[in-house]
């Protein structure tokens, strides 16, 4: 695996707390780049994406999402959907319950390693109310709101990640 892949994967960190500079349209459009090349349980795709820079609808969502008030300072959200009834035509109930949630994994996970060859920092956060969440962005019940990610240039410099569990603890060969 190329050096530089690996170095991005390590040096992503969960931000939450960001400058003012706004994020441009050009960075934005590479990430969804990024999210769009995501692999797909037979290629199907079933995501959309919500990129939300209106302050209040990000109030919204960050009430929406515990009160965490980082979600409403992020320059930008970017709101993953799955659509489920995509993976359903061809994978039945299954398509439906997993295989959508797990290709809108993979799409996340290229935002945020997109994100941070990009200098950005951002933040994978699961913890909201889905109906609010449609609620502040008026989300068709065809879409199910799957992670909010904000976005921005870091105002901190996020510590070094430590206490991963050893290759060892977590694999087998057979």
């Amino acid at each position: 695996m190329p050096a530089k892949i690996v170095s991005i994967i390590k040096e992503r960190r969960s931000v939450r707390r960001f400058k003012k500079e706004p994020v441009s349209r050009e960075v934005i459009e590479n990430l969804l780049e990024a999210a769009r090349w995501a692999p797909s349980g037979g290629n199907i795709q079933p995501w959309f994406f919500y990129v939300v820079g209106d302050q209040d609808k990000r109030a919204c969502l960050a009430a929406a999402s515990l009160n965490q008030r980082f979600i409403a300072e992020a320059p930008v959200v970017i709101v993953v959907c799955a659509e489920p009834s995509r993976s359903a035509r061809i994978y039945g109930e299954r398509g439906r319950y997993v295989y959508c949630i797990q290709d809108t994994a993979a799409a996340v996970q290229n935002i945020l390693l997109a994100a941070t060859a990009y200098g950005l920092g951002s933040c994978w956060v699961g913890a909201f109310d889905e109906n609010q969440v449609r609620h502040c962005l008026g989300i068709p019940a065809e879409r199910r709101p799957v992670a909010l990610i904000p976005l921005g240039y870091p105002d901190i410099d996020p510590e070094k990640r430590t206490g991963r569990r050893s290759l060892d603890e977590i694999r087998k060969y057979l």
